[in-house]
C-alpha cells in the first residue's frame, strides 16, 4: 500500500449537498432527505439562530462597544522597511510599495511609522506619517509629501 493508492473505505463517502425534493430518480424521493415527520420535515422551520423560544445567544450577549463608519484604515509601513526595500534617492509612492509587494492593495492610505533607522535619501509620499518618521527621513535629507 503506498500514499497514491488510499482510497477512502466503500460508502464512507456522502455527498453533503444535493438536490433536495426533486423525486425517486433522484436518489432521495418521498422524504426528500428531510425524514419523517417533526419540525424540520415541514414548511415554516425556524429561522437560523432560533433556539425553541429560549433567548437566543446574539441576545444573551451584551453589545459592547462601537464602529466608527468614517474611520480610515491605513496600510502601516515602517521605517526599517523603507531601509530595506529601496535604494538611495528612490521616490516611495503607493505604485512603488504594490511593486515590492510591501502593500496588498491601493484602497487603503498608506501611513508612514519611525520604527527602525534609515540611512538613506527618499522621497516618501504617503497619506500620513508620524512625527518621529518624519523627523527620521528628513533628516537623512529626504523629503515627506502627503497625498
Amino acid at each position: 500500500m503506498e500514499l497514491s493508492n488510499l482510497r477512502p473505505a466503500a460508502g464512507s463517502k456522502h455527498k453533503n449537498s444535493f438536490r433536495k425534493g426533486r423525486g425517486h430518480g433522484s436518489g432521495n424521493g418521498k422524504t426528500a432527505g428531510y425524514g419523517h415527520k417533526g419540525q424540520k420535515a415541514r414548511s415554516g422551520a425556524p429561522r437560523p439562530g432560533f433556539e425553541g423560544g429560549q433567548m437566543p445567544l446574539y441576545r444573551r450577549l451584551p453589545k459592547r462597544g462601537f464602529t466608527n463608519r468614517n474611520r480610515v484604515e491605513y496600510a502601516i509601513i515602517n521605517i526599517s522597511t523603507l531601509e530595506k526595500y529601496f535604494e538611495d534617492g528612490a521616490a516611495v509612492d503607493t505604485q512603488a510599495l504594490l511593486d515590492r509587494k510591501i502593500i496588498k492593495d491601493e484602497l487603503c492610505g498608506v501611513k508612514v511609522l519611525g520604527n527602525g533607522e534609515l540611512t538613506k535619501k527618499l522621497t516618501v509620499k504617503a497619506n500620513a506619517f508620524s512625527e518621529t518618521a518624519k523627523a527620521k527621513i528628513e533628516g537623512c535629507g529626504g523629503t515627506c509629501e502627503e497625498i
